[in-house]
């Protein structure tokens, strides 16, 4: 009988905090280059990033095209606000190391919309991938 009312009770407490979620929305856009070259064919991603066990969600993903553009945009259930998070994966300016360099951008809360669809995108500018960012990582494939 405990553990009958046990699952009715985490039953019921999924219920109300799966009724308390929101779809957000965000979006992100620019250019990238390698020195004075577009960065084509780079991979780029938009994630929330989450902290405690919930984990990094995936929210959309691309490569820029041949003049190095690109845009982004997606959308995530949460009871929380949204942590959006812009990444790209290069290799410009690499030599011969091994992965990809990973670089992460912060998008400010300003651009996180309430429903499906952002209602403005935040503009990244342009990007010069030869540039050694704070906190670069990088990517083994």
């Amino acid at each position: 009988m405990l553990h009958l009312i046990s699952i009715l009770a985490a039953c019921c407490i999924f219920t109300v905090s799966g009724a308390n979620l929101r779809q957000q929305a965000v979006g992100v856009y620019g250019r990238l280059l390698c020195g004075d070259k577009p960065a084509s064919g780079v991979k780029v991603k938009l994630w929330d990033e989450d902290t405690g066990p919930d984990p990094d969600d995936l929210l959309a993903e691309g490569v820029t095209n041949a003049n190095g553009e690109f845009k982004l945009q997606g959308t995530e259930s949460e009871a929380t606000d949204i942590d959006p998070v812009f990444k790209v994966y290069h290799d410009c300016d690499d030599g011969i190391m091994p992965g990809l360099r990973k670089v992460k951008f912060f998008i400010p809360s300003q651009y996180i919309s309430a429903g499906k669809t952002p209602k403005r995108l935040f503009n990244i500018g342009v990007l010069n991938l030869e540039t050694k960012f704070p906190k670069e990582e990088r990517k083994l494939t």
